[in-house]
């Protein structure tokens, strides 16, 4: 490749070289490394063009979830985070996978893939998923998976995909009564989420027959309410102490009651969710493991939505305890009025809530 530059004289060309004696530039040869710059540039712009009429390649890809790779990569993507075992996730609920080209390229590229996919198959949600399970002095704990999944993406529940308004109502105390249990687990429609208590009976059982029928669980641990412990949540109440000091072994005896929930929920806890280091160590355990928080908002000093904020955990708050009064007229009122004022925002429900 030759470039030739002919008529250039005169001081306006002296500083850029060219004021040539006899009229004709020089022959120019470019250097090795302005070829090479070339030959890249017009590879990038090729291989743009073909991906535009071609799109993402998709046959001979695997996509494995990134995991044990946030300390190589020399830029993090966006909202990118890394629990302490290395494993990448996102703040926005979304896993971060990591696709090798098909040929040993090394070609790496990044893709945020919808947390719907890791859900259980609706024939299988009742079993649990052993790699999401590890052994504990109590039974099996929840545990993220060796993959990066969570508890909270692959026992979520169905979900139409339509646009709109979303509400999702949580019904608690199940498990207690046998009768109550099974009345709701006919009776209630998929769209509603369960929540158990550890001290209730037959919890297995139980959880298979709600996830039979496409049900979201989520789990109601004991926490310390204001006056404990005169005023008794019950059988492994964590304590603001305990959870300071790092104790958490009646979390993990909660824990262990049940499997396949995505979460947990305040059982009382006016004291404890109002205490700012306790939550820190509750949430992070959550965090840990892959677990949401869901607050009853029966304190209105409770520091969990700030708190799971800060630690990256899926959270929600309800809005309404709709039978606070155990009376079907004012239960109703209550979800017509909630109902009108609240249809545009995005926010749960719980039906079913005892006092702190």
């Amino acid at each position: 490749m030759a470039l030739y530059i002919r008529g250039m004289r005169g001081p306006l060309y002296k500083p850029l070289g060219l004021d040539l004696e006899d009229g004709v530039a020089r022959r120019w040869r470019p250097s090795v490394g302005t070829v090479g710059f070339v030959c890249l540039a017009a590879t990038i712009l090729a291989g743009s063009f073909a991906t535009a009429l071609m799109g993402q390649p998709s046959a001979g890809w695997s996509t494995v979830l990134l995991r044990r790779r946030c300390r190589r990569l020399p830029r993090r993507p966006p909202n990118l985070d890394c629990d302490s075992a290395g494993n990448a996730r996102t703040g926005t609920g979304h896993h971060l996978r990591l696709g090798y080209g098909s040929t040993p390229r090394g070609n790496v590229g990044f893709r945020v893939e919808d947390p719907q996919s890791f859900r259980q198959a609706s024939g299988t949600a009742h079993i649990p998923d052993n790699e999401l399970i590890e052994p504990g002095p109590y039974g099996p704990l929840p545990v993220r998976g060796a993959d990066g999944r969570r508890p909270f993406d692959v026992y979520a529940g169905a979900w139409s995909g339509k646009p709109g308004a979303r509400i999702a109502i949580v019904v608690g105390g199940l498990g207690i009564s046998q009768s109550g249990t099974m009345n709701a687990i006919r009776t209630l429609p998929a769209d509603v989420t369960f929540g158990f208590s550890p001290a209730g009976n037959s919890l297995d059982r139980w959880m298979q027959e709600a996830r039979r029928g496409g049900h979201e669980l989520i789990l109601q641990i004991p926490l310390e309410p204001v006056g404990y412990p005169q005023v008794d949540p019950g059988e492994n109440t964590l304590t603001v102490e305990n959870a300071t000091a790092g104790d958490l072994h009646a979390l993990h005896a909660s824990f262990a009651a049940i499997t396949n929930y995505v979460g947990v929920m305040n059982y009382m806890g006016g004291r404890f969710t109002s205490d700012p280091t306790a939550m820190e160590q509750l949430l992070s355990e959550l965090g840990r493991r892959g677990l949401m928080y869901l607050d009853d908002a029966s304190s209105l000093r409770s520091v969990a939505s700030d708190t799971a904020q800060l630690q990256n955990v899926p959270s929600a708050v309800s809005d309404l305890v709709i039978d606070r009064a155990q009376n079907p007229r004012i239960s109703g009122a209550n979800w017509i009025r909630w109902n009108g004022s609240h249809a545009p925002r995005e926010r749960p429900s719980a039906s079913h809530q005892p006092s702190t």
